[in-house]
């Protein structure tokens, strides 16, 4: 057994009886020819097939790719790849529409633009931007004033513990909670459809 400091230099070029056919865009190199094995020393035969295909695609790399040099140190250029690999998963199936999506279309609504989904509009009474929800948003207007009409007729038949400021809060939390409501029936629907 040889040492470390012993060991053989192997040639650097591989021959074989017809050359290894090569894809550099997947780092692929493919061998022809036929393997004999010594079943004795399974291992070590292995290994030096192993070793020699990897030498000859490192020579195909380094005599076919263009080679350049950076900040960032040594870059080798690989070409596009040109064997075709199959796909480990199969194709996505295209998702149903949901009652929105197919409603949209057939009333063509376009989606919102980046300039439309910003979260400021034009206040008229006050003259400046401000937001349309949130912290001190426009949908929020009425709900803080300090001075409010009251409708005494109204205000005789309100369930006791409620308030009138009360009111605009509650309306839109409904709002909200049956916007919810429908999209979670709307995303059952459309899961329905794609299991059918």
């Amino acid at each position: 057994m040889a040492l470390p400091s012993q060991r053989v230099k192997l040639p650097v070029a591989v021959d074989k009886p017809t050359p290894y056919t090569f894809d550099l865009g997947h780092l692929l190199a493919e061998d022809p020819n036929t393997i004999t094995l010594d079943h004795s020393s399974l291992e070590q035969s292995l290994a030096e097939i192993a070793r020699d295909g990897a030498q000859s695609l490192v020579n195909q790399l380094l005599t076919t790719c263009p080679i350049t040099s950076t900040k960032e140190g040594v870059l080798l250029s690989l070409p596009q790849p040109t064997t075709a690999l199959p796909r480990e998963k199969p194709v996505p199936a295209v998702k149903a529409q949901t009652k929105w999506e197919r409603f949209a279309e057939k009333k063509g609504i376009k989606p919102k633009t980046r300039e439309s989904r910003r979260n400021l509009a034009y206040d008229e009474t006050s003259g400046e931007w401000k937001r349309k929800w949130g912290y001190q948003g426009l949908n929020k207007k009425g709900e803080d004033h300090p001075i409010m009409e009251v409708d005494m007729e109204a205000e005789r038949k309100r369930k006791e513990g409620t308030s009138i400021r009360g009111d605009g809060r509650r309306e839109r939390k409904e709002r909200i909670k049956r916007n919810e409501r429908k999209m979670r029936k709307n995303q059952k629907d459309a899961a329905a459809g794609t299991s059918k």
